[in-house]
């Protein structure tokens, strides 16, 4: 990685900028695939996974004797860790929810209420790729359980043989999910988003993705389908002070870059001693990873910068909004006060952000990219939708109309004023 030495504020925007992704540029691809699938359903998705998975499927959904087989193959002692680590996800995302609102009367007559109801259909995609992300079933399929989702679905890609990771299918029925569709990449989106003979219709489609996913999101969202965020390469921002420890440190930074070679992770400090030695026992720990290789291209977006204040750490750190943003200082409860832009904080020496990812109960789905200056992560109001209600009586009509009339009249929108003067 390579060490910044106390930059100018000038150069802060090109340090902290995330590798160029021109997602525009697949645009034309994906919308391909996406018009193929509205236009021609199970037929399209299976010309595509076999162009893109290498697998020919018969059936696209997981058979009830696919998912009962699978429990057999997961070991005992990672049934017992993804059972651990749902307790907490579960725990966490119940205590999200809120008590319904009052009815509130705000005009002498008129009653105004608001009440929270489930989205009935959603879709999780669930990567394969280079790692199978059997947590990420976890993270969402319980708040979508929690929340009383009506269907709940999940597309995630088959392996040659036209199989799906056992670990996969064994979270799915830990976390209550409906149907499993072997499915990846943009067909996948386009399946969940219109709907094909074998994959129904959903009304919001959540889950990470490759670029072609996030392309395919960002193009259905445009009017077919709600998306849980815009996404895309992991990162992390770790900020430290001479009280960390480097090995912790490197560690944190790597568990972010072997994630994919377009990752990024940061780290901001005002010691050049740590630095230093942050620097060296990365390339030692590197060295011993099997996914080194996209590790260590991912570390060639990545940077070390040596800041001279904190009050510089904490301005870098909201400019950059990290997906994921590690406070190892000595007063990191402090500093923690300070922080505006991030998407998960991860706090003290031993609060590494895998707990985030795994087991903690926090949710591992959160906004990349900077996004996290007006988004949130996934939450258990991520599943749901706000209705809100209003009864007005004859009293109420006559208390408010003067104000919706004369309102209406000055919007020169005559109808409106005229539907309360009837009732006056």
């Amino acid at each position: 990685m390579q060490i910044f030495f106390y930059p100018s504020e000038v150069l802060w925007d090109e340090l902290i900028a995330r590798p160029a992704q021109n997602q525009t540029a697949l645009f034309g691809a994906v919308q391909t695939v996406l018009d193929a699938v509205k236009a021609r359903g199970d037929a399209a998705i299976r010309d595509y996974e076999l162009q893109f998975d290498k697998v020919e499927l018969q059936d696209l959904e997981v058979s009830a004797d696919e998912r009962a087989r699978a429990a057999e193959q997961v070991p005992e002692a990672l049934k017992q860790a993804l059972s651990a680590a749902a307790k907490n996800i579960h725990t966490f995302h119940t205590a999200q929810k809120q008590p319904p609102m009052p009815r509130v009367e705000t005009t002498a007559g008129v009653v105004c209420w608001q009440k929270a109801v489930p989205i009935e259909k959603v879709g999780l995609y669930i990567p394969g790729g280079t790692a199978p992300l059997f947590s990420t079933v976890l993270m969402l399929g319980i708040p979508a359980s929690i929340a009383g989702c009506r269907e709940v679905i999940l597309c995630t890609p088959p392996n040659a043989e036209g199989k799906i990771h056992p670990a996969i299918l064994y979270a799915a029925q830990m976390a209550h999910i409906d149907r499993i569709f072997k499915i990846g990449g943009s067909q996948a989106i386009a399946a969940m988003a219109y709907g094909t003979e074998s994959v129904p219709k959903v009304y919001k489609i959540f889950g990470p993705g490759n670029q072609y996913v996030t392309a395919a999101k960002q193009l259905v969202s445009l009017s077919d389908v709600a998306i849980d965020m815009p996404a895309g390469p992991s990162e992390v921002e770790v900020v430290a002070d001479d009280s960390a420890n480097p090995k912790f440190v490197a560690a944190d930074l790597l568990s972010q870059a072997e994630h994919g070679a377009d990752s990024q992770v940061l780290l901001l400090t005002t010691s050049q001693t740590l630095a230093k030695a942050v620097e060296v026992e990365v390339e030692k720990q590197l060295a011993a990873l099997p996914r080194k290789d996209i590790a260590r291209k991912s570390l060639e977006n990545s940077r070390i910068v040596l800041l001279k204040t904190t009050d510089e750490i904490v301005e870098m750190t909201n400019r950059y909004a990290p997906e994921h943003l590690i406070l190892a200082t000595a007063d990191y409860q402090a500093l923690a006060e300070r922080i505006t832009n991030a998407g998960s904080v991860f706090l003290g020496h031993y609060t590494p952000e895998s707990a985030g990812d795994y087991a903690s109960g926090t949710n591992h789905t959160l906004p990349t990219n900077g996004h996290a200056r007006a988004y949130s992560g996934v939450n258990l109001d991520s599943f749901l939708k706000k209705i809100t209600f209003q009864e007005i009586s004859k009293q109420g009509i006559c208390a408010l109309g003067t104000t919706i009339e004369l309102l209406a009249e000055c919007e020169q929108l005559f109808a409106h004023r005229n539907a309360v003067s009837l009732r006056m």
